[in-house]
């Protein structure tokens, strides 16, 4: 009996011996699954990321190219036509699920910002085109933190968000919105080209231009502030259409459309949050006026207050990139510069040359109207090739411009605008283009990236430190 209970004793212990054995090789087999599971899946979303650096900067450059929508005078001066507008992640947001729930969360709204019209900087940020929202964290984070900046610019192609009427994608505005929340920054939203359902009947479209009727752009922004109250503090409406590039339709590059537009979307947006800051969308300055093509700028802007613009806007957009001369240079007064390789300003004088001449005959301009509106830079800048290697066609001049010569022209541009006490808001072009595209040579945006090559910020990234830490020590906020 003895002998017998051994032996069963054993077998049981050795079943469950054998038990024990399986069950911690099954648990070994599906603990490593999960492990790799999880590894391979937050590796391919970009989650598994580095630590917080001094550098903040994301780790591998996307490539989606973007280009400038500013028209470039030549030496005659006549137009170039102008490039594409920036692009804004299209790739990636064309491949992104569509978003059919607005986020639930969002600041209330805040006190009035159209009440401060003091002056204000920002600069353009290119979003994140992977959608990857610690990249864009990163962003934001140097924006605000590091150049000290409150205010940065989001370009918002209507195209792209919907695509098909009333179908929207916000993926690209889900990312970014509460990225800029989180950093405490105002964004002005640039919305820009109509979606070809939208468009005119036999409209040209490689070309932008104006919806055929206004309620569909007006939709589209109420569908913005909707999904984000109280989080959108300023709108430009559309972009540079004084040319026909930007401004394609069948009834030409007529002011008065343009400003029956900007009519229906301030009423709109004042409707909604009378706090919003409306920006009437920033000339080319062409150096061209044909009025098929372009209109000068000068003479359209005359056109535009005669249909009666300034009755609804808050502030007159503004476009200018400085060329191969200081912001300090009135047009008719350019010092000669025998080593210049590009002599536009030197050979032909012309307004559209000067950064200067620009801004102070805007101002002016709206002020014998009996306006009170300041303006809103909405870009401006100067390229620079110097680390780059080559240029793209039809911007020579941006090989005249060292690098600290644009850091230099950007300060001296920044502290002319407060010192006039007419500009509101202006917006740096640009933050980080240049490694959007990959720093490509033919790429408009690059020269004015002040993310250099190889990740390297370039001299005017520590330039807009110093001039944002001088200013918070005076106490200007």
């Amino acid at each position: 009996m003895a002998t017998l209970q051994t032996t069963a004793q054993r077998s049981r212990i050795r079943q469950l011996r054998m038990f024990v054995l399986v069950w911690i090789g099954i648990t070994f087999i599906m603990g490593a699954c999960t492990f790799f599971a999880i590894f391979w899946v937050l590796g391919e979303t970009g989650i598994v990321a580095g630590s917080d650096r001094n550098f903040a900067l994301p780790t591998s450059p996307p490539t989606v190219a973007a280009v400038i929508p500013t028209t470039i005078p030549t030496q005659a001066p006549a137009v170039v036509p102008p490039t594409d507008v920036p692009t804004e992640n299209a790739q990636a947001v064309a491949q992104a699920a569509t978003a059919t729930e607005a986020p639930t969360q969002g600041p209330t709204l805040t006190p009035l910002p159209v009440s401060n019209k003091s002056f204000q900087p920002g600069i353009q940020v290119q979003a994140s085109p992977d959608l990857n929202p610690e990249n864009q964290d990163l962003w934001m984070r140097e924006v605000s933190q590091k150049l000290g900046f409150g205010w940065f610019k989001q370009q918002v192609r209507w195209e792209f968000i919907e695509p098909e009427k009333g179908q929207f994608d916000w993926a690209m505005l889900d990312m970014v919105m509460p990225s800029k929340n989180q950093f405490g920054l105002n964004v002005m939203m640039s919305i820009v080209t109509a979606p070809d359902w939208a468009r005119e009947p036999g409209a040209n479209l490689e070309k932008h231009g104006p919806p055929a009727n206004n309620a569909d752009y007006v939709n589209f922004v109420t569908a913005i502030l909707n999904r984000y109250p109280g989080q959108v503090q300023a709108i430009e409406v559309w972009n540079e259409q004084n040319i026909d590039r930007e401004w394609s339709s069948a009834k030409g590059l007529k002011a008065e459309n343009y400003v029956a537009l900007l009519r229906d979307t301030y009423t709109a947006v004042k409707a909604i949050d009378p706090g919003i800051i409306i920006i009437s969308g920033a000339l080319s300055p062409t150096g061209f006026n044909d009025g098929v093509g372009a209109w000068d700028d000068y003479i359209y802007l005359d056109q535009l207050i005669s249909a009666g613009m300034l009755n609804y806007m808050d502030c007159l957009g503004v476009h200018h990139n400085g060329y191969n001369i200081g912001p300090n240079i009135p047009w008719d007064n350019v010092p000669p510069d025998p080593t210049a390789s590009f002599r536009g300003p030197f050979d032909n004088p012309h307004h559209s040359w000067s950064f200067y001449s620009t801004l102070q005959t805007y101002a002016k301009k709206v002020a014998l109207a009996g306006g009170e509106q300041k303006l809103c830079v909405t870009e401006f800048g100067w390229a620079s090739t110097e680390d780059l290697g080559g240029y793209p066609a039809g911007f020579e001049f941006a090989n005249d411009n060292t690098l600290q010569e644009q850091a230099d022209n950007i300060v001296e541009a920044l502290n002319l605008m407060d010192e006039w006490g007419f500009v509101w808001l202006a917006f740096v072009w640009n933050f980080n283009y240049g490694p959007q595209a990959g720093w490509a040579t033919d790429n408009d945006n690059v020269p004015y990236s002040i993310v250099g090559k190889d990740w390297k910020f370039r001299p005017a990234y520590d330039a807009i430190i110093k001039w944002s830490q001088e200013r918070k020590a005076q106490g200007i906020s």
